[in-house]
């Protein structure tokens, strides 16, 4: 498995991490709002969004004082492709 792989995986790892990505599906959103929607502290939720930006998960950018995060969709699509192909080789090693 790649770096790359890994990475996407452990970010995904996290509960909170994807509740974030479940939230980013449906929109855009402010780190400040993530936070008050998830009842968690900017901190903690600054560093699930660096965890997520690391895996190119989500992407960010500025506007004014804020940072506006959206959901990386062709990533996103490339770790369900990725677990379809974890599968799939277990499947046939067992069958």
């Amino acid at each position: 498995m790649s770096v790359r792989s890994e990475n996407l995986f452990k970010a995904l790892a996290d509960g909170q991490r994807r509740r974030i990505l479940t939230m980013l599906r449906g929109s855009e959103m402010a780190a400040g709002e993530i936070a008050e929607q998830l009842g968690l502290t900017p901190a903690t939720v600054s560093h699930h969004l660096s965890r997520l930006k690391g895996a190119d998960l989500v992407r960010a950018r500025r506007e004014g004082q804020q940072r506006i995060y959206t959901i990386n969709v062709s990533v996103v699509e490339e770790a369900l492709m990725l677990l379809a192909g974890i599968i799939r080789t277990d499947e046939e090693k067992t069958s």
